[in-house]
């Protein structure tokens, strides 16, 4: 898929990956560049990040006196 960027710089995310991505209008997006690539990544709300962990495991994690400091 391509895209074009405006004379005012601005680019249109393509119909499939904004409705994959379930994109919104005014949804914030971060920015990163990392070896001449664009990497957009959508914001997320914490309500949509609610029961993300459910059903982890977190009996059998590291101790601190287990870690390198």
């Amino acid at each position: 898929m391509q895209t074009t960027i405006s004379s005012k710089y601005q680019v249109v995310i393509p119909k499939p990956v904004r409705e994959h991505l379930n994109l919104k209008p005014r949804q914030k997006l971060t920015v990163i560049e990392k070896n001449k690539m664009l990497i957009l990544i959508p914001h997320t709300s914490l309500d949509e990040l609610r029961g993300i962990a459910a059903g982890a495991i977190t009996d059998d994690y590291r101790v601190k006196k287990d870690r390198f400091t």
